[in-house]
C-alpha cells in the first residue's frame, strides 16, 4: 500500500461526507485530517476559546429578555 497526500478544499460539510464515500466505494483507505494553515499563539487561542465557549453565566435568554421587557414596559 503507498500512501499520497491530497488536500481538498471543501465549502461545508455534505462536501466532506461525499469525499469520504467516494473513497469508501473505491475501497480506499484514508484518513481525515484538519489542517489549519496558520499557526495562532497561546493567547490568540485563549481569547479565541473564550468566545467560542462563552460563560453562559453571562447571557440571558431571549424569551427571559422579552418577558422582563414587557413587564417593565407594561405591555
Amino acid at each position: 500500500m503507498q500512501a499520497i497526500n491530497i488536500t481538498a478544499y471543501t465549502k461545508d460539510a455534505s462536501q466532506i461526507e461525499a469525499v469520504k464515500d467516494f473513497m469508501k466505494s473505491l475501497k480506499i483507505k484514508f484518513e481525515i485530517e484538519n489542517v489549519k494553515p496558520y499557526k495562532l499563539s497561546d493567547k490568540q487561542q485563549e481569547i479565541l476559546d473564550s468566545q467560542v465557549n462563552p460563560d453562559e453565566k453571562l447571557y440571558t435568554d431571549a424569551e427571559s429578555l422579552y418577558t422582563d421587557l414587557k413587564k417593565k414596559y407594561e405591555l
